[in-house]
């Protein structure tokens, strides 16, 4: 289950939970997926609790930002892990997806000094972020 933290407008912060696999993914795709369709059109998933995202959350996440994009909007992903960021590069879909290491930095769209400052102490590096015009 996602659970919505701040509704403003069209733009949604949902938290992820710990574990997205083939048990959970359709599921939470279809909770994040009415959000979109019923206005929300500035998705950011909050995907800083998340410790397992196997291939169905992926494809769970490719088909949220074809939605997403359908409606005119944008699905940015906040405070994904070293590990699955790595993943995301291997795959090269890093650079389909607006990467960003807080939800506060996604709901600006765009990274501040100090947000790279915490992101980097926190993880010990500064990763790229990308934003998506929507």
């Amino acid at each position: 289950m996602v659970t919505v933290t701040l509704r403003h407008g069209d733009l949604s912060v949902a938290v992820l939970p710990e574990e997205i696999d083939y048990a959970n993914a359709r599921l939470i795709g279809a909770q994040c997926e009415y959000l979109v369709r019923h206005g929300c059109r500035t998705l950011i998933l909050d995907a800083s609790r998340a410790r397992l995202l196997d291939s169905s959350a992926i494809g769970m996440l490719v088909r949220l930002l074809r939605i997403t994009g359908e409606y005119r909007g944008c699905l940015r992903i906040a405070g994904l892990g070293t590990y699955y960021r790595s993943v995301f590069e291997v795959l090269g879909i890093d650079k389909v997806f607006s990467l960003f290491p807080t939800a506060q930095a996604a709901a600006r769209g765009t990274v501040s000094p100090t947000d790279a400052h915490e992101n980097a102490h926190e993880h010990g590096t500064i990763h790229r972020t990308e934003t998506q015009q929507g």
